[in-house]
């Protein structure tokens, strides 16, 4: 396969990933706080982590699955622009203590899902 059809076979995945997710967890019509938006970067970190480790264990493996998962699938799912714009829209509501718990959860948990990622897949390879 082609890396640009992974890249958009992975994409497609990982938007309608983020779109069920996200619908499912945040309220619509109201700025609360964004859980579906910290959920899904969460759940990409500690996949980006742990793929990072089994990909990098498995040359035998074709680019194209490296492009499909992390690149498309993973880059899709995880949106940073959104948690920016979420944060932006709480600031501007007067939201100040949401959005620095937006801030500071979504750095502290999705460096810390990443690093757990990373550990399981080097403690399972």
């Amino acid at each position: 396969m082609p890396v640009y059809l992974a890249l958009a076979l992975g994409g497609a995945l990982g938007a309608i990933a983020r779109y069920w997710m996200t619908s499912g967890l945040n309220q619509p019509g109201q700025m609360a706080f964004p859980l579906g938006t910290l959920s899904v970067n969460v759940l990409g970190s500690f996949f980006i982590g742990g793929l990072y480790i089994y990909l990098s264990e498995r040359p035998e493996l074709s680019e194209v699955y490296r492009h499909l998962l992390i690149t498309g699938f993973l880059g899709a799912l995880t949106t940073f622009s959104t948690f920016s714009l979420e944060t932006l829209l709480l600031i501007e509501q007067g939201h100040y203590n949401t959005a620095l718990f937006n801030v500071l959860s979504s750095v502290m948990f999705c460096l810390g899902s990443a690093y757990l990622g990373i550990s399981l897949a080097k403690a399972f390879l």
